[in-house]
């Protein structure tokens, strides 16, 4: 019996690591190469080339930082402040709306 308990707590922890987080998060778009250090509004034109050269594309949210799924949803946003309304797992963000702050 023990066993199954156990097998059954061991399904119950891995659906909750996998589970997505609806909510809103409000940064700067910058890329993970610079990241939390330079995100601010004159750190711009860094971050697009940054992005270009292929780093990925970020959410800075204080000390905290999020991938994007899909960057061109944000590509016109990049060194601004923007809200982002979406899903979050494993600290990547699949955006449904996005907007200047």
């Amino acid at each position: 019996m023990k066993k199954y308990l156990f097998t059954l707590m061991m399904v119950f922890f891995v659906m909750i690591g996998n589970a997505t987080e609806k909510g809103t998060w409000t940064g700067i778009i910058s890329d993970d190469h610079c990241g939390v250090k330079s995100a601010n509004e004159g750190h711009a034109e860094c971050a697009k080339k940054c992005i270009k050269d292929g780093k990925a594309t970020v959410i800075v949210v204080g000390d905290k930082m999020y991938k994007i799924s899909d960057p061109k949803k944000v590509e016109e946003f990049i060194g601004q402040k923007v809200t982002i309304e979406g899903n979050l797992k494993d600290d990547v963000i699949e955006i449904k709306k996005v907007s200047k702050a």
